[in-house]
């Protein structure tokens, strides 16, 4: 038994299952203890840090263990430098891959600071892994031997040819990182294109901007271009509260003191009882036409956001209709006076 273990095969696969063992156990016992202690804080990098790092622990002290399995006994160069290399690919490979883990954490922890922007689109959440992903790669290669100026060199001059092959994806790439970096489009923006789509905005990404139409929830891709290219009317910014217009039209009979007085109280009580409503803003009402059979004017009113417009100027128009036949003000149908006269009179 002594001489099955004093084995240089047994001790190389005992250091070998040793680490993954010990990474194991650091993985279940430490890092899952970490990332409940994480969780249940409110600051937000400890959660990023502790993601980023889940599941590296059987890599890393598995490498350790295979390492120290070189050291027992002899070991031909060219196996253990192959090893060594393998090691150092996985080592540098895992911590790149951490690395892009916290990247990608952390546009999303500084957009949902940062007033104005897009939060967590993807188009930048992968911009900032492929950045620390090609660095991982050129510093795997230089380590291994590689050297890495004409690759750069090759790169170079292959770009211009991939630029020219790629001029619709990279427009649309370099449309969407200027939608980005303007801040006029944030989660859940209420837009209207110029081409009539509108929606609120999900998501940008490389080739094009995803948005939710309302009222039938389909998603909508608008290539980047067109939407840097296009006028958009954003009803959420700078503020999501807006106001909605309601046309009304009184008879020329009517006591325009009285109806400008019963809208209004119509208008403000819809606001303080309907959800969606702003209190603080007063309604406006103007006349504005004397029409054909009707003295015009227009109803404005405050609302919280694009989506509380329709229930609020539904309840207005019932109610403001059950309160002018109340107070008998008409609204008056549209009337066309013909005068028909004789031939003769003519």
């Amino acid at each position: 038994m002594s001489e099955f273990l004093r084995s240089p095969w047994v001790q190389r696969l005992a250091f070998a299952l040793g680490g993954l063992l010990a990474g194991y156990l650091v993985e279940r016992l430490v890092v899952k203890r970490m990332h409940n202690l994480a969780v249940s804080s409110r600051f937000r990098w400890d959660d990023l840090v502790v993601e980023s790092l889940k599941g590296f622990s059987i890599v890393w002290l598995g490498c350790g263990g295979v390492y120290l399995a070189l050291t027992v006994g002899a070991l031909p160069d060219v196996a253990v430098s192959t090893v060594q290399s393998i090691l150092m690919v996985l080592l540098i490979g895992s911590v790149a891959v951490a690395g892009m883990r916290f990247a990608g954490g952390t546009i999303e922890v500084l957009s949902t600071r940062t007033q104005g922007a897009i939060r967590s689109p993807t188009l930048s959440i992968n911009l900032a892994r492929g950045v620390v992903g090609v660095l991982g790669v050129f510093i795997i290669l230089q380590n291994l031997g590689i050297d890495i100026t004409p690759l750069i060199t090759a790169l170079g001059i292959g770009g211009l040819a991939v630029a020219l092959a790629l001029q619709d994806t990279l427009s649309n790439l370099f449309a969407g990182v200027q939608i980005i970096l303007s801040r006029q489009l944030r989660p859940r923006d209420y837009v209207q294109l110029s081409s009539g789509e509108e929606g609120w905005v999900t998501d940008v990404k490389s080739r094009n901007t995803t948005i939710q139409t309302f009222p039938d929830g389909n998603l909508v891709a608008v290539p980047n271009s067109m939407l840097a290219s296009s006028s958009v009317k954003n009803f959420s910014f700078p503020r999501p509260a807006l106001w909605v217009s309601v046309e009304v039209g009184v008879s020329y009979d009517s006591d325009l003191e009285e109806v400008e007085r019963v809208t209004l109280e119509v208008a403000t009580e819809v606001l303080r009882e309907i959800d969606g409503g702003v209190e603080g803003e007063e309604p406006v009402m103007l006349f504005h036409t004397f029409a054909d059979s009707s003295v015009n004017f227009e109803v404005r009113m405050l609302v919280r956001d694009f989506r509380s417009q329709g229930p609020i100027r539904h309840e207005f128009i019932k109610r403001l209709h059950r309160r002018f036949n109340a107070d008998g003000i008409d609204i008056p149908f549209p009337i066309r006076t013909v005068v028909m006269r004789r031939e003769d009179e003519a």
